[in-house]
């Protein structure tokens, strides 16, 4: 009962606080940054269009614009909130009971902020790397993830057109190797966010860009296209599964670059047939098959 009650108070605390970022501009506030963000990477989109015939309002922009502030404020800000404070109470609450005591078995305390801010970093991605191969691989899963995978013209806004669950999921499995290492400062949940995003928003635009040698290090558009292909190599359930770092991709051998990715055929089986609305993609995967 403590921890629901605890879970309502982070979830109204965190409302009241995203209220007054919207309202008050500053420089640590996420909703200013997403718009920075999206305008600067839309920008570069119309300036060196990678698909030079793809209209600069895609097919589903204006959905995908709008999955974006609902998926990065109104559920994910509001509702992770009340996640982490829940998650964190009842995995502190097990490992007492078996006489764990608190999980944090690892202190950064000692190192740089800047080590502390790239070990947290490196942790977050290979964690979302795992998860995102998990959403390829468990059908229920995959159920939801398929929302993000039914983009068929590719840009800046795609990055966040994904299902509510997945939110949960990700922040879930989040938050255990971050339990178990100490240290941690709370701005660095903030300075990822922001790189992640950009990352992020890069992958999915339409720019015509080369990270050269990087490019084996941070995920990128020439990558990330073939990871939305809608034909597979035999066998697999996806391939560059990487968030914002493409090494774990050649690491563990899910990378997949055969050729240059810029025409290919998005989405999935029967993706013509899918829900085209907000509704009924966020309904889709619960109905009965």
């Amino acid at each position: 009962m403590e921890i629901i009650k605890g879970a309502w108070s982070s979830l109204t605390g965190f409302w009241n606080w995203f209220l007054a970022q919207i309202t008050a501009p500053s420089w640590d506030n996420y909703f200013y940054w997403l718009i920075g963000i999206s305008v600067l990477v839309y920008t570069l989109e119309i300036l060196n269009p990678w698909r030079k015939n793809q209209p600069r309002i895609r097919k589903d922009f204006f959905l995908d614009a709008f999955y974006m502030f609902f998926n990065y404020f109104f559920f994910y800000m509001i509702g992770f909130a009340a996640i982490a404070f829940a998650g964190e109470q009842l995995t502190l609450e097990i490992s007492r009971k078996i006489g764990l005591g608190d999980l944090w078995f690892v202190h950064l305390n000692n190192l740089p902020i800047w080590a502390q801010l790239l070990i947290y970093f490196i942790i977050i991605d290979f964690t979302h790397y795992l998860v995102h191969r998990m959403l390829h691989k468990i059908p229920w899963l995959w159920s939801f993830h398929k929302v993000h995978h039914s983009v068929k013209e590719m840009g800046f806004a795609a990055h966040l057109r994904y299902h509510w669950m997945e939110n949960v999921v990700y922040k879930s499995f989040s938050y255990f190797p971050l339990a178990i290492i100490g240290g941690f400062n709370l701005e660095f949940v903030f300075i990822v966010h922001i790189i992640q995003t950009t990352i992020g928003h890069l992958n999915h635009a339409n720019i015509d860009i080369n990270y050269g040698p990087l490019k084996y290090i941070f995920n990128n558009p020439a990558m990330h296209i073939w990871h939305h292909s809608k034909e597979l190599p035999e066998g697999k359930s996806g391939v560059n599964f990487g968030i914002s770092l493409s090494i774990w991709d050649y690491i563990f051998k899910t990378s997949h670059i055969p050729h240059t990715g810029r025409d290919i055929d998005l989405g999935f089986e029967q993706v013509d047939s899918y829900p085209k609305t907000f509704l009924g993609q966020l309904l889709e995967p619960f109905k009965n098959k």
